[in-house]
């Protein structure tokens, strides 16, 4: 019997969201609660616009496959790992059709210690291409500070990938006040340069486009009064982040 998927939404055009233009799936569901999350409509898994099975979603894919070859798949959220089973099956039909599948996550969902989760993952990883890790700070008062987990599982997850030779982009937001420091930048530069599994890193500049979305739920925005960052300092905080990465190599 078919898994069936909470949906929030369906893109059908994403050109951020992965190499090339990509098919984004929206899965429902995140209890992380980041403080600068533009999505608190994503939250609640019960409240999920839409319930379809992979095959549901995939045929809307298939319909115009050909404007995907550059392309593929994105599975984002909410947090896509609390639908282990869906998401399992949507990426292992995706990979049938010669389909480039991506996840996006936070990496909550992962657990070392569970053996039958663990195994799931396996299989996961066998119809994953690329893995999309938001990583919030280089440390656990860094997370606690921003979400409402300490980052362990992101990091568990991120050993994971390594031991998996999994490819690994890392996305990163930057934050006045909290992670746009050059001493949280160079820490977490720090932190990530063991890990070959990596290619890129991402730095995602804080904006405010969710504000509206706070307002419309009747949610205080966490975030009031604090000003958005330009593109000029997500490539600083890059280079920051890089050089860091690069030391840390070489020790």
């Amino acid at each position: 019997m078919a898994t069936v998927g909470k949906i929030h939404s369906i893109e059908s055009f994403g050109t951020v969201d992965g190499p090339g233009v990509r098919f984004v799936v929206f899965l429902q569901g995140c209890p992380m609660r980041c403080i600068y999350c533009h999505n608190p409509d994503t939250w609640d898994m019960a409240q999920a616009p839409m319930k379809m099975s992979a095959d549901e979603v995939l045929s809307k894919m298939l319909r115009n496959l050909p404007f995907y070859k550059s392309g593929g798949i994105t599975v984002t959220g909410g947090e896509p790992l609390l639908q282990l089973d869906f998401l399992i099956e949507l990426t292992e039909r995706a990979k049938s059709h010669g389909i480039h599948t991506c996840i996006d996550t936070s990496g909550l969902g992962f657990d070392k210690s569970n053996a039958a989760r663990v195994e799931k993952f396996d299989r996961l990883m066998a119809s994953t291409d690329l893995v999309m890790l938001d990583i919030k700070s280089a440390t656990p008062d860094g997370y606690r500070s921003l979400t409402a987990s300490d980052g362990t599982s992101a990091f568990e997850l991120l050993d994971y990938l390594e031991k998996k030779g999994k490819s690994t982009r890392i996305r990163h937001v930057i934050i006045p006040g909290y992670t746009y420091t050059d001493e949280q930048l160079t820490a977490l530069g720090r932190r990530l340069a063991p890990y070959t599994c990596i290619t890129d890193i991402e730095v995602l500049p804080y904006h405010v486009l969710g504000r509206v979305k706070y307002e419309g739920l009747g949610i205080p925005y966490p975030l009031d009064g604090v000003e958005p960052l330009t593109a000029q300092d997500a490539q600083r905080a890059r280079e920051i982040i890089g050089k860091a990465m690069r030391c840390g190599a070489s020790q």
